[in-house]
């Protein structure tokens, strides 16, 4: 293995709003966890995802049991976010003072937002707010990154390159590669191992 687990379990949650690919980033990450050898146990909640709502998949790391499902209150090591208020809205119930925090910028504007009977926060209030809740907050242009490589839907995939190079996480850039090209071909395997390596470089090494 190239890493080793920092904590064993390694509670991991990537959420985001209905549509937004992280089912399928979650699956591809568990399978390069599982072909690494590790038990990669996980769950999911949905809220009414075909309408926007809120979808959140829990990922629980071990390299000895499998854990229960569900990441317990308050005890996500890593939270990876498709959408800012949606990622407040995770770290309030999940994040503690050790958690990093990775999200994308772009907003999902809910229903209410665009017809003009909410407001939307601001970036800045956000991550004020997420700074409070966790040890660490990096914010990545994930969707306009994929959307200059050649298709926004493949923001998921480049978040989960930014996950990879985190060094708490024990899979590399040819374990998440593998699966990539066990799921895609063509014209789609390149774009998201193109979109992949933008994520990883994303975070400071």
């Amino acid at each position: 293995m190239s890493r080793e687990l920092v904590k064993d379990p390694l509670n991991i949650i990537i959420c985001g709003v209905g549509g937004q690919g992280n089912i399928l980033a979650t699956e591809l990450l568990a399978s390069a966890l599982v072909e690494k050898g590790y038990y990669a146990t996980v769950g999911e909640t949905y809220g009414a995802s075909q309408r926007g709502g809120s979808v959140m998949s829990h990922v629980r790391i071990s390299a000895s049991t499998e854990y229960g499902v569900l990441i317990p209150l308050g005890q996500a090591d890593i939270i990876v976010s498709f959408e800012p208020t949606d990622t407040l809205r995770v770290a309030r119930d999940y994040a503690n003072k050790s958690t990093l925090i990775l999200t994308d910028s772009r907003p999902n504007y809910p229903l209410g937002v665009l017809i003009g009977e909410a407001s939307y926060p601001s970036m800045d209030a956000i991550v004020a707010e997420l700074e409070k809740l966790s040890g660490q907050v990096q914010v990545i242009e994930a969707t306009n990154l994929a959307v200059e490589a050649g298709n926004s839907q493949a923001a998921n995939i480049l978040l989960m390159g930014a996950l990879t190079a985190l060094p708490s996480v024990p899979i590399d850039v040819a374990d998440y590669n593998k699966v990539l090209e066990q799921r895609f071909s063509g014209k789609a395997l390149e774009l998201n191992l193109k979109v992949f390596k933008i994520g990883y470089e994303q975070i400071k090494q």
